[in-house]
């Protein structure tokens, strides 16, 4: 009988604010403490350790530190690669940690004909099978030829990073049925930033929320510790990880100019120190625009508060649509005589840049070319246009 951790997502350097990177990397410092502190038998990270396969040096080396607190523990890691932090080359960092003696990736597996043959890691009793989450979840079709090298007599794991059909709910995605997958006594589940349980399949949800959506949703993370002696017959135990309480502020605006005032006069009725305050910001502006209001402004006022971090959120904030009555003649080229006749009643000398703008938004991205360089290059014509 083993009591172990079932820990999953983790992303650590996921954040681009260094404040929400520090949390998580907190968050995940928290949950390797209490596995010291419970004495557990082993750790399992079902994926996702890193949010890519090549995380910044930084996060890697308190990464390092936070293993070896649980190597000096004599505490094993056994771990699988995520979406994330796998990579089509079949390299990823987690491949150092195990170099390093810091922990085992039981993913071994060889294919044969149409069949995948799991090999098992054994650990006191516990026969450990895995497989890794891939890209846009291209292990599904793999995991459907999953075949286990049996292991009779030991109380198998199976470590998976992936969508099962009974947790993916209305999403448009494919997902592997539980029933075809080989029997195993506990299913230590990844990807899904969910807490979810169906008979012995288990997502323990993410170490730390991943973005806005989740911290409004989830708040803080979570992980799993399991007993598979447990006399109670409760064998898992949800760990909380609570690191900063959670503010949620919604408002609904039409006016963008007293926008400013009006919401950093609700945020001073509320007690918001060290606090995340999320500001959600939605509606239709009937007057101003986007830009009117001073969120620079509302996070120095945040701060003065001694609120830990404002993270804003304004994707249904739109200006009201404004209806151009506009009759085209030449209906061959409409986008040519729709912007002749915008010029005609809009009289401007930027109207003259109006189809070279046009035509440098049509520019094509070439093959192989990566995302940033290509958005780099629409860029740098557009300011050439301009004259920036």
């Amino acid at each position: 009988m083993v009591r172990f951790a079932h820990i999953s997502d983790v992303h650590l350097g996921g954040w681009k604010p260094q404040a929400l990177r520090d949390l998580n990397f907190q968050s995940f410092r928290k949950a390797v403490d209490i596995c010291i502190e419970e004495k557990l038998d082993f750790v399992l990270i079902a994926g996702d350790l890193f949010d890519s396969a090549y995380p910044p040096i930084e996060i890697l080396k308190e990464t390092f530190g936070e293993f070896k607190k649980l190597s000096q523990k004599n505490i094993p890691c056994f771990i699988i690669a995520g979406s994330h932090d796998y990579s089509v080359s079949g390299k990823t960092f987690l491949d150092v940690l195990e170099k390093a003696g810091f922990c085992r990736n039981v993913a071994d597996f060889e294919e044969k004909e149409s069949e995948i043959i799991l090999h098992p890691t054994l650990h006191k009793g516990v026969a450990l099978y895995g497989y890794p989450g891939k890209k846009s979840g291209l292990e599904v079709q793999d995991l459907r030829k999953i075949k286990f090298n049996d292991s009779p007599g030991m109380f198998k794991i199976f470590m998976l990073h992936t969508t099962i059909d009974k947790a993916k709910g209305t999403l448009p995605i494919d997902a592997i049925e539980t029933d075809s997958l080989p029997k195993a006594d506990y299913y230590a589940l990844g990807h899904l930033h969910i807490d979810f349980k169906h008979q012995n399949f288990v997502y323990p949800g993410p170490v730390f929320p991943n973005n806005f959506q989740e911290l409004e949703d989830i708040r803080h993370g979570s992980f799993y510790i399991v007993d598979t002696g447990s006399s109670s017959g409760e064998s898992l135990k949800k760990i909380e990880l609570k690191i900063k309480d959670v503010l949620q502020l919604k408002f609904e605006i039409s006016d963008a100019l007293a926008a400013t005032e009006h919401i950093i006069s609700e945020i001073d009725k509320k007690d918001i120190e060290d606090k995340i305050v999320l500001l959600r910001v939605k509606g239709e502006l009937e007057r101003g625009k986007n830009s009117d209001i001073k969120f620079q402004q509302i996070e120095e006022f945040v701060k003065q508060k001694k609120g830990y971090f404002l993270l804003r959120n304004t994707h249904d904030l739109k200006t009201k649509e404004i209806e151009l009555e506009v009759e085209v003649e030449n209906t061959e080229n409409m986008e040519e005589e729709a912007i002749k006749v915008y010029s005609e009643k809009n009289p401007s000398d930027f109207n003259e840049l109006i189809p070279q703008l046009m035509s440098s938004l049509s520019i094509e991205k070439q093959e192989g070319e990566k995302t940033e360089i290509f958005e780099k290059r629409l860029v740098d014509e557009a300011k050439k246009i301009l004259g920036f």
